[in-house]
């Protein structure tokens, strides 16, 4: 299901958002799909479960996902939630304008960056 890197710059919590968030695209899950509980997806990736609580706080934040007491933890049927949908945009806004930055100061062109954007689009829909 979701992998973590230990290796990672990116916490683990974030991992476990990125994680889910590519799971939903890729069709993998489903808006209603039941999720594993914070203890067994703590125990099947060996992390604390407040780890994967605080991930699951982040998700149910964004509308991706709800939990009902008594019922467990669903992927929402509606992908944003109301109001958080241009906090959001802007931030990936400025995660891109980043990223730019970044690949300016290692020589990548925008030719480059488009086939990444066109491999990793195919890779997510695959």
């Amino acid at each position: 299901m979701l992998k973590i890197n230990e290796r990672s710059e990116a916490p683990i919590y974030e991992q476990i958002v990125q994680g889910m968030k590519e799971l939903i695209l890729k069709g993998a899950l489903q808006p209603g799909d039941k999720l594993p509980s914070v203890r067994e997806m703590s125990a099947t990736l060996l992390v604390n479960p407040n780890t994967v609580a605080k991930a699951y706080q982040e998700l149910e934040r964004y509308g991706i996902i709800q939990t009902l007491r008594g019922k467990g933890t669903f992927v929402a049927e509606t992908s944003a939630a109301p109001g958080m949908e241009k906090e959001r945009l802007e931030r990936l806004r400025h995660s891109f304008h980043q990223l730019l930055v970044e690949a300016g100061f290692l020589g990548i062109g925008p030719e480059q960056l488009q086939a990444w954007i066109d491999e990793f689009h195919k890779e997510i829909k695959e």
